[in-house]
């Protein structure tokens, strides 16, 4: 890549976004392009046609999406599966049209079938139905993969998709009725630290296995396979290593200070039982994580703190 020329980053405020800018900024590159969505709303056609006309991106690093917790997709599914259709269809579609030497579209593992074997490899997608919880993202995702993949294949346009493991670090979405597990347990433990509160209650039963991804080390292998990854297919992003989600919440309770008692409410959906990344293709390409999960909670706790609470 040449670091001179202009990446345009879509979603630069997000958890994602903001990482990358980061990331890319420190690497080097000089030209980084942003938009805010008072300056560019990507849900309108008219008005990404005439940015891409306008700033002529060489790159692009697609990582604006409506995004949210199991909660949030089982409740607003109509809006996650339209609002992410159109920013993708907006997005790669201009930059076919204006001729963008190279797309990375940021996809999720929550595309891979409810009962995909484990850890998932990129060839089990669509070998299966998606977790009921979150299916209108993962069908907008899937999507947003297959048109890349559909441009690359009719006009040999070099876009790629990536699909990260959960992503969690500074800049996550803090709120309690759309924010994912990690920051909304972090915030919970920390304002029942603040109010001595005797206990927390947490949704299922704990016993759901996740992968969690540091933000700032997706960044890194965002950017590794913009320099390296040319091909078709997909490719996982992740640790290739889960933990229960109850060893998660004793993690975070550790990391916040917390000396209360957990109540696990079981009324509550776990949504799939498993899912973790096979990552075997990544590493044979020369990337690994950096950022262990305790030190990846310590640093968001601290962002958190100094921040938001």
């Amino acid at each position: 890549m040449d670091k001179t020329e202009k990446i345009f980053v879509a979603g630069h405020r997000g958890l994602v976004g903001s990482a990358l800018v980061r990331t890319f900024a420190d690497a080097g590159f000089s030209h980084i392009v942003t938009r805010t969505r008072a300056e560019l709303e990507l849900l309108d056609a008219e008005a990404v046609a005439d940015f891409f006309a306008t700033e002529k991106p060489t790159y692009v690093i697609l990582a604006a999406a409506k995004v949210g917790g199991i909660g949030a997709n089982n409740t607003y599914p109509a809006d996650f599966i339209y609002e992410n259709l159109q920013i993708q269809n907006n997005v790669i579609h201009q930059s076919h049209i204006h001729n963008v030497e190279k797309l990375l579209f940021i996809g999720s593992s929550c595309i891979y079938p409810k009962q995909s074997p484990q850890p998932m490899k990129e060839e089990y997608l669509l070998t299966g139905t998606p977790e009921p919880t979150n299916e209108a993202y993962a069908i907008a995702k899937i999507a947003g993969l297959k048109l890349c993949e559909a441009y690359r294949r009719q006009y040999g346009r070099n876009f790629i998709s990536v699909m990260p493991t959960n992503l969690y670090g500074p800049g996550d979405n803090f709120d309690l009725s759309t924010g994912h597990v990690i920051p909304s347990l972090m915030r919970r433990f920390h304002e029942a630290k603040v109010a001595s509160a005797p206990q927390v209650t947490v949704w299922g039963s704990g016993a759901p296995m996740r992968e969690f991804l540091y933000i700032d080390d997706l960044a890194s292998a965002c950017l590794h396979l913009m320099e390296t990854y040319d091909e078709p297919e997909i490719i996982n992003v992740g640790t290739g290593e889960d933990v229960t989600i109850k060893e998660l919440a004793e993690t975070i309770r550790s990391v916040v200070g917390y000396t209360g008692t957990l109540v696990w409410d079981t009324t509550k959906p776990d949504g799939m039982l498993r899912k973790l990344l096979d990552v075997s293709k990544l590493h044979a390409r020369g990337w690994k994580h950096s950022t262990n999960l305790n030190d990846g909670l310590k640093k968001t706790y601290d962002w958190y703190v100094h921040s938001i609470a």
